[in-house]
């Protein structure tokens, strides 16, 4: 993550750059010095959840009561002293950053491979060394963190801009994260999270002022270093030539110092006394080997700029950016025009600094960085409209993320990025989420607009009243942002509860239809059980057939999804492009606008009834009606996964309902204590199984319309790795159903009601589940039953055909419609 060899740099060749703070003496400082105002800490929650995640045991699927009981323990440190926290979670993957995203999964994949190699071996948890976090751990963080009441928020774009742009613009006390880029950003101060001590709340300040002095830079130019070292956006390799270049001229080489500390000296050391000698005259393309990856340096470096920030080394700028409230900002794009830039700026005092002026109008354009301090706005004229037009502003501004594109490369570039305002709509939202907060700054959290209050919301809107050049004239083309669906109101709804962290992957299927799963600990091995990616496909064939409403009606021609899931065999090269399945839902499939919109008490029962066909168990309504609260959604994911995976069987099933039951009478501390016999490759794959499906249901629930309380299927409440090992080992082994409920005779009668309910529901599809005692010896080495393969591939019509085998579900750019799978 971040900057490629900066951490190392920072660490080893420039120590005085990490300075150990207080976080209770900063706030009060903070206290004095703005009053009335509470110290706040952007969390990149993304770089903390392997710090967070401080239970033993990792290997059988997570301990998430502990894991919820040690957020708990965080939180409270915090607001003990004062301290508000805000979280951020990537809400997408950015395409600059999908190869880095891959390769990071590739390597994961080697990662796991080893560690299976390692139980087999062993038959014990690998070391910490290994660690991998448990599957589903960020999307269950999410609803943690907000049951604890915490401000959570879900990026629309990479979450690292977020969380710079948000610390900046709230004047935040910090950033608490792991990421170089931290370092990049001019924003508020940086604060590593590996190296907290939660008792003292001790850390280690990383000063980005004190790094320029180190390289004779100023906070402006690191943009420039961040690209010529390379980071997620621009390829390590790009520039390894030209560094090595600047390594042979650099004659102050330090002995001492490891060879990538030495070539980032010497990169610094020619912008300082090469490129400054340049800068305002020369473009960069005449000073850098750019070649034909111009457009993506360009791209690479306005990432960094936040809101209102401009980069001296950007000799020519768009004239025209376009927002969603119909704004045009116009900015001058005439190279002989010379545009007042400062050189360096000192982050500490926030002055306003001269920007840009304009070649008409000349009228500079100044910064505003800290809205505490009321300073003026800066405004940019427009020659041809004479309207002025906010550049910085507070959590009020209407900007969103824009996009342009070199006419050369047709790579595109961010050029502007800011916020949406504040807007409410009246939705059906799910109670674990329901939280005021005063404090609440962030330009989408807490939106309760009227419906169809702006009639004339456009995904892209342009003023027509304001002349606008012709993108060729500037070598720019303006591109505009294609969704998925054309229901704005709808869309609308979707992204707010994208925003507030109150869903999952709904917005993303609406907007751009692409989305993602990251590794499961699954062994490449074992032939015997499908990949979770393909077991649950089938429900979200019919989620997007619900969300893309368009694709209902059997005439349409239905766009497919892009999916980019990890399964073993999968090399990512592209994504799997997934056709919505159609569904039957009693009285017909409802609108979105019915689902999200309507407060009727009888829309509840419409919901379900759309839940339970997305998982085809429409005709298993009432059994599962009459289950208790939190094993109803349990027992729908059971069902569902004992019709899909033929090689599960009833030693599976009273495991996994064994230790449901069981989990309800422990406390975390007796779950600390427990330890399984040894560990099992199988029941680890279950374990991550389980839970995966946890987060399908997540996805499930809030397309439509929250039908169930998301507490049901939050893993604290109905699964505990190790409590499942072990009962998977006991269940395994032969053991009685009194010995895996721990001779509760109360919990006796609520296990073979749960049984009798999944199995029910089984016979109605023709899968009679059975103990493993009573299967031929054509299982030998494979858990399928004869006559199929592991995996029931039900088309949503009929599930009782045969199934193939899941391995020769080949990855790749492939359509797949009705889950017909084919041999790549």
């Amino acid at each position: 993550m971040g900057v490629r060899g900066l951490q190392g740099f920072v660490g080893s060749t420039c120590p005085h750059i990490c300075t150990v703070v207080n976080f209770k003496e900063l706030a009060e400082h903070h206290r004095s010095k703005y009053p009335g105002c509470t110290p706040t800490i952007v969390v990149d929650a993304m770089c903390c959840l392997r710090y967070w995640y401080t239970p033993d045991s990792w290997i059988c699927g997570g301990q998430w009561r502990e894991y919820f009981s040690a957020l708990r323990d965080f939180v409270k440190t915090f607001t003990a002293v004062g301290i508000k926290l805000i979280f951020f979670f990537d809400g997408m993957v950015e395409q600059d950053k999908r190869d880095e995203w891959v390769k990071r999964r590739l390597k994961n994949n080697r990662e796991i491979s080893r560690i299976f190699h390692y139980i087999k071996s062993h038959k014990e948890q690998p070391g910490r060394n290994m660690f991998f976090i448990p599957s589903g751990l960020a999307v269950f963080t999410r609803f943690a963190l907000k049951t604890l009441g915490q401000e959570t928020l879900c990026s629309l774009q990479e979450a690292d801009y977020e969380v710079a742009s948000y610390g900046l613009q709230h004047n935040c006390l910090g950033i608490l994260g792991e990421d170089t880029d931290y370092l990049i950003y001019d924003t508020c101060p940086y604060f590593s999270i590996s190296e907290l001590c939660l008792e003292s709340l001790d850390t280690i300040m990383l000063c980005r002022e004190k790094l320029c002095e180190s390289l004779g830079l100023c906070v402006a130019d690191l943009p420039l270093l961040a690209c010529l070292l390379g980071n997620d956006i621009i390829p390590e390799g790009m520039f390894e030539s030209f560094r090595y270049k600047c390594l042979s001229s650099y004659t102050s080489v330090k002995e001492n110092f490891d060879k990538k500390g030495n070539i980032i000296l010497a990169v610094s050391d020619h912008i300082s006394k090469v490129l400054h000698l340049y800068q305002g005259e020369k473009k960069l393309e005449e000073l850098l080997p750019l070649g034909p990856n111009k457009a993506l340096f360009y791209k690479g470096m306005a990432s960094y700029l936040l809101p209102g920030q401009k980069s001296p080394w950007f000799f020519q700028k768009p004239k025209n950016v376009i927002t969603l409230d119909k704004q045009v900002i116009s900015m001058s794009s005439d190279p002989e025009s010379r545009q007042e830039v400062p050189m360096c700026t000192d982050p500490e005092s926030r002055q306003e600094a001269p920007m840009c002026t304009d070649p008409e109008s000349r009228q500079e354009v100044s910064m505003c960085t800290d809205p505490e301090s009321r300073q003026e706005v800066p405004m940019c004229t427009d020659p041809e409209s004479r309207q002025e037009v906010p550049m910085c502003t507070g959590p009020e501004s209407r900007q969103e993320v824009l996009m342009w594109t070199d006419s050369e490369s047709r790579q595109e570039i961010i050029m502007y990025t800011g916020h949406e305002s504040k807007q409410e709509v009246p939705v059906c939202t799910d109670p674990i989420s329901k939280q005021e907060d005063s404090m609440c700054t962030h330009p989408e959290i807490n939106q309760k607009l009227p419906i169809a209050t702006d009639p004339e919301f456009k995904l892209i809107c342009t003023n027509p009243e304001i002349k606008q050049e012709d993108p060729a004239n500037m070598g720019l083309e303006i591109k505009q942002q294609v969704t998925m669906v054309s229901d704005t109101e709808i869309l609308k709804v979707a992204r707010a509860h994208h925003v507030q962290a109150e869903s999952y992957l709904v917005y993303n299927i609406m907007s751009s239809g692409e989305i993602e799963c990251s590794n499961t600990l699954e062994d490449e091995l074992d032939q015997a059980l499908p990949s979770q990616a393909f077991i649950y496909r089938p429900i979200r064939q019919r989620v997007y057939s619900l969300l893309l409403e368009n694709c209902q009606d059997v005439a349409s021609t239905c766009p497919a999804v892009k999916e980019w899931f990890v399964y073993p065999g999968n090399p990512l090269r592209h994504p799997d492009l997934v056709r919505p399945l159609q569904m039957t839902v009693p009285g017909g499939t409802p609108s979105l606008r019915i689902l999200w919109l309507n407060q009727e008490p009888e829309i509840q029962v419409r919901r379900l009834d759309t839940l339970l066909a997305c998982f085809n168990l429409a005709s298993s309504r009432e059994e599962l009606q009459a289950v208790e609260s939190p094993f109803q959604a349990l027992c729908c994911l059971l069902i569902y996964l004992f019709v899909q995976v033929d090689t599960l069987c009833l030693e599976d099933l009273h495991a996994f309902i064994a230790q449901a039951l069981c989990l309800q009478g422990k406390s975390t501390s007796q779950l600390v204590n427990l330890q399984p016999d040894y560990i099992n490759s199988r029941a680890v794959q279950l374990g991550s199984l389980l839970v995966r499906g946890l987060t399908t249901l997540v996805l499930v629930n809030s397309a439509c319309g929250f039908p169930w309380k998301m507490s049901d299927f939050m893993p604290w409440n109905v699964f505990d790795g190790k409590l499942f090992h072990q009962k998977y080992l006991q269940s395994e082994k032969g053991y009685a159903v009194e010995v895996l409920l721990e001779q509760n005779r109360s919990r006796l009668t609520k296990f073979h009601n749960l049984k009798a309910v999944v199995c029910k529901a089984c016979m109605k599809e023709n899968r009679r589940i059975t103990g493993r005692v009573h299967w031929g010896s054509h299982h030998a080495g494979r858990w399928g039953r004869q006559g199929s393969g592991s995996h029931r591939t039900g088309s949503g019509y009929s599930r009782s055909g045969q199934g193939q085998p899941w391995r020769d579900q080949g990855p790749g750019s492939r359509q797949y419609e009705h889950d017909q799978w084919r041999r790549y």
